[in-house]
C-alpha cells in the first residue's frame, strides 16, 4: 500500500482488508479531508476535498466514524452505492444518489453523444417522442454479456416492439407524413416551431377525416404551407412544390381546400418579408435594400399594397431602389430571383411609382 503524504494513512488504512478491496473495484475512501482512490490493492493520495476534478461521486454523508465500532474509515461503494466502514465492514448507508452525469447511451448511433436525457417530446413525431424503446446494448443489468439464445431473443423482442408501435394505420399515416415533413424542412431550412405549427395542422385535419381519399404528400405539403403563411414565413408555392416533387396546382388546390375544411384564418402576407430574400440572391449592397424597405413602408401608408402579390411588390420595389441608387440590375434579374415574370415587375413598378409619385 502507498499514499501520497498522509503520514498516518499507512496504519489507519491497514484496517481494510483485501477481500473488502476486491469488492471495490472503483471507489472513494473519505478520511478526514482527504480524498483516497483504490485501484486494485493499490491506495493512491489525489489531494484534498477542493480538488473535485478527481470526484466522480459526490458523498450524500459527512459520517467520519462507524456508529457500530466508532472507527473507521468510511469507504463509498460507487457501483452499489452504499457508504461502508473499512473496519468492520458494516453498510453505514446505501442507495446514495449518483449527482454526476451518467453517459449512459441506448442505441449505436447514441454512442458518443453526451447527454443524459432523452429527445424532447415533440408533435412532429407519430408517438410524440413518448414511447419506449429496447436498447442496443446486450448486456444484462449487472453489465453482463448475453448469451447467444438470449440475444436471438432480445433482437425479437426489438423487432416486434418496433413493429407494435406503428400498428394502427393512424400511426403508419403520420409516420409517413412526418417523415415527407422532416425531409421538406431540412430542404427548406425551416425551423422547429415552423414544423411543429405544420404536424399540428396535419393532426387536426387527419382528426376531422380530410385525408380520406388524398394524397398524404399532398396533405402534408399544403400543411407545410399553411404554417409558413401563418407565421410569415417567406415561402412559395413553387419553393414547396419543388421539395415534394408535386406541380404547384395540386400543392395549392389541397392548401385551399385545407382552408376551407379547417376553417383557418391567414394573415396577409408582408411584402418586406420577402426584400431581404431576393437581395442576396442578386447580390444587392444593404443601402438599396434599406431604400426598398422604406419605398414599401410609404407604400403601405398610402393602402397601395392591398390585394397584390408581395413577392411582385418586393421586386418592384428593389427594382425602384435599384435605379434610384444606381445599381445596374434589370427587370430580368430581379424577375428571376424572386420567381416571377418580368410583367408582373413592370406592372407593380408602374402602380408604386403612380402611388409615391416617384
Amino acid at each position: 500500500m502507498r499514499d501520497g503524504g498522509d503520514p498516518d494513512s499507512e496504519r489507519r488504512l491497514g484496517a481494510v482488508t483485501p477481500a473488502l478491496l476486491a469488492r471495490l473495484s472503483m471507489s472513494y475512501l473519505v478520511k478526514n479531508d482527504y480524498y483516497l482512490y483504490i485501484v486494485g490493492y493499490d491506495i493512491c493520495y489525489l489531494g484534498k476535498l477542493a480538488r473535485r476534478d478527481y470526484t466522480r461521486l459526490e458523498l450524500q454523508t459527512a459520517v467520519s466514524k462507524c456508529p457500530r465500532c466508532g472507527k473507521g474509515p468510511m469507504v463509498v461503494d460507487s457501483s452499489r452505492g452504499e457508504l461502508i466502514c473499512g473496519n468492520c465492514g458494516f453498510v453505514v448507508k446505501e442507495k446514495i444518489e449518483e449527482t454526476g452525469p451518467e453517459w449512459n447511451s441506448s442505441s449505436l448511433e447514441e454512442g458518443e453523444n453526451r447527454v443524459r436525457t432523452g429527445s424532447p417530446t415533440s408533435i412532429a413525431m407519430h408517438d410524440m417522442g413518448l414511447a419506449t424503446m429496447i436498447g442496443r446494448p446486450n448486456r444484462d443489468a449487472a453489465g453482463r454479456p448475453l448469451s447467444g439464445s438470449m440475444r436471438t431473443t432480445v433482437s425479437r423482442l426489438r423487432t416486434w416492439d418496433s413493429r407494435s408501435q406503428i400498428h394502427a394505420s393512424m400511426d403508419r399515416n403520420l409516420r409517413q407524413a412526418f417523415s415527407e415533413l422532416e425531409r421538406f424542412a431540412e430542404k427548406l431550412s425551416l425551423s422547429e416551431a415552423l414544423v411543429e405549427k405544420a404536424a399540428y395542422i396535419y393532426r387536426k385535419a387527419l382528426e376531422r377525416g380530410f385525408l380520406r381519399g388524398r394524397s398524404i404528400t399532398e396533405t402534408i405539403a399544403a400543411s407545410l404551407y399553411a404554417a409558413c403563411r401563418e407565421t410569415e414565413t417567406p415561402r412559395t408555392l413553387k419553393d414547396i412544390a419543388v421539395v415534394s416533387n408535386l406541380a404547384k396546382k395540386e400543392v395549392a388546390r389541397s392548401y385551399r381546400l385545407l382552408l376551407r375544411e379547417m376553417d383557418l384564418k391567414m394573415p396577409i402576407v408582408d411584402p418586406t418579408k420577402a426584400v431581404s430574400r431576393i437581395a442576396s440572391r442578386v447580390q444587392l449592397s444593404e443601402k438599396t435594400k434599406r431604400r426598398a424597405l422604406e419605398i414599401l413602408r410609404k407604400a403601405n401608408q398610402k393602402e397601395a399594397l392591398t390585394g397584390k402579390d408581395p413577392m411582385g411588390l418586393a421586386a418592384a420595389a428593389l427594382y425602384i431602389a435599384c435605379t434610384l441608387e444606381g445599381e445596374g440590375k434589370t427587370q430580368r434579374d430581379l424577375a428571376r430571383a424572386g420567381e416571377i415574370t418580368e410583367v408582373t415587375i413592370r406592372n407593380r413598378y408602374r402602380g408604386l411609382r403612380a402611388a409615391l409619385e416617384i
